[in-house]
């Protein structure tokens, strides 16, 4: 009888923690595409919503993105795309696919996803808006409630932005890859980057600050501009 309940606790343990399968986090996946190129897929997924990123392995020349909203239950992903660089009457469609996790892997289709990390170590995973920026000292903030977007989304280690538009479907732009944040320093590492594949490989270094729940991003742009602007993290 100890024995049965002992097998019993063990699979209802089982059963729970498939359930209870958290996917937050960074994700990555490889294939070979039609010219034999090996092309990488990075998602990252945070409390609702989602991206994935693609570009080839060896040098980082991008490929495309999409990314929206993000649900799961036990067996099937479901997401509402924003954007998709690649096809943009694609934007505004819901999508749902079976998936498996087993073994630390999320099967998905043909692709196979090993965790990059589960939204840690990083200070600031989440889907943020920018709304606001710093001008003549003082903050100006924005509505974020618009269709024009300009979101940044992150894992423990990995962060994706994105500029589009869910009116009229445009796609402006993106560029991701790695991050860290030590002692109040944010830094970036480019991975991708879909306006200038040349800046593949470059590290920016910011100032970064949460006050009130928003994310105060400040420092030099990419072009040598000082910038100070104000995330907000995404409800909706």
């Amino acid at each position: 009888m100890k024995k049965k309940i002992v097998f019993l606790f063990l699979v209802f343990s089982a059963l729970f923690t498939i359930k209870a399968q958290n996917l937050n986090g960074a994700w990555q996946a490889t294939l070979i595409n039609n010219d034999g190129v090996e092309v990488q897929y990075v998602a990252i997924i945070t409390h609702g919503f989602f991206s994935e990123a693609f570009f080839e392995k060896e040098n980082g020349k991008f490929l495309g993105t999409k990314g929206g909203q993000f649900s799961s239950d036990d067996d099937t992903l479901t997401y509402t795309l924003e954007f998709a660089s690649f096809d943009p009457q694609m934007v505004g469609s819901t999508n749902s696919f079976p998936y498996t996790y087993k073994d630390g892997k999320l099967y998905v289709g043909e692709k196979i996803w090993s965790r990059l990390d589960d939204g840690t170590p990083g200070d600031l995973q989440g889907a943020w808006l920018i709304s606001g920026r710093k001008q003549d000292g003082e903050i100006t903030k924005r509505d974020t409630s618009g269709p024009r977007k300009t979101m940044k989304i992150l894992s423990g280690t990995r962060f994706q932005w994105i500029a589009y538009n869910t009116e009229t479907k445009a796609f402006m732009g993106t560029g991701g890859g790695t991050y860290t944040t030590v002692d109040g320093k944010y830094t970036e590492n480019i991975g991708f980057f879909s306006r200038d594949d040349s800046r593949v490989g470059a590290s920016l270094g910011f100032n970064y600050e949460l006050m009130d729940g928003d994310w105060h991003h400040s420092g030099l742009s990419s072009k040598g501009q000082p910038i100070y602007e104000v995330w907000s993290i995404r409800k909706e």
